[in-house]
């Protein structure tokens, strides 16, 4: 299992879920992974479990990414996966309004300031991280609801469909510049992850809602974190050699059908 040795890599939000699970299989593949979080204690549990190295980084912060620059001024895969709903910390009780007719603008620029300005700052470190060997893999965790409309999360919506367009404008920008630097995107819907938690809730419906956010899912069921990081080993690796700009879906199939637009 060594299609990524030799290459460093470096995660945002990778103290669990999506992010974690792709830590671990770029581990597994023999990269040196630079696991990153805001969460100091979770993140560096992590990165010891893994073999990993742990950095603090709140991917909002211009100031946080320079500091990322200096400590790692070359890099080979970078993996832009940090990211809020909105709705953390919420479980039980009434969640913000994030439609878009009651949405606080100060909520609203809170997602944008970790999806959107995130994954740009995140772009910008890793394209002059990589410029010195003329190559690497940018890697931007959309999310289906960057392909479709979001009712009741149009904050989390916009921030995705934003990382889609410009994952796009970053990976011709590479090109243009003569540089082997690809960016893609993957979007994925329901996979199960820490993230879910504020919307299934701990009540005795908890299994109920969750069958129910997956009814119209072909396959009938959550993905998994590892199916997500299978996909971004492949991404980061040299068999991907010819991709860029791309944008991969792991949805169970709900975007094959007319199910297209999820409830609220």
């Amino acid at each position: 299992m060594t299609r990524l040795a030799g290459k460093t890599a470096l995660v945002t939000g990778a103290a669990r879920g999506i992010g974690a699970a792709i830590a671990q299989a770029f581990v597994t593949e023999g990269a040196e992974v630079i696991l990153t979080d805001i969460d100091a204690k979770a993140g560096q549990a992590t990165a010891d479990a893994l073999g990993a190295r742990f950095a603090l980084l709140d991917v909002a912060s211009e100031r946080d990414w320079a500091a990322i620059a200096r400590q790692f001024p070359t890099l080979d895969v970078l993996v832009n996966n940090a990211g809020i709903t909105g709705f953390e910390g919420v479980f039980d009780g009434a969640p913000p309004a994030h439609d878009p007719e009651h949405a606080r603008l100060d909520d609203w620029r809170a997602v944008h300031a970790v999806n959107l300005d995130g994954t740009f700052l995140g772009c910008r470190y890793g394209i002059g991280a990589m410029r010195a060997k003329g190559a690497g893999s940018i890697i931007n965790i959309s999310s289906r609801s960057g392909l479709v409309g979001i009712p009741m999360a149009a904050a989390y919506a916009s921030s995705k469909a934003a990382i889609r367009n410009h994952t796009k404008t970053v990976a011709l920008y590479c090109a243009g510049q003569g540089l082997k630097i690809r960016c893609n995107s993957i979007h994925p819907a329901a996979i199960m992850t820490p993230m879910w938690e504020p919307m299934l809730g701990t009540g005795p419906d908890r299994a109920e809602r969750q069958a129910a956010m997956v009814a119209d899912t072909p396959l009938q069921r959550f993905g998994r974190a590892d199916e997500v990081a299978a996909l971004a080993v492949l991404l980061a690796s040299d068999e991907a050699g010819y991709m860029t700009g791309a944008e991969l879906t792991i949805d169970g199939g709900i975007l094959a059908g007319s199910a297209a637009a999820p409830g609220s």
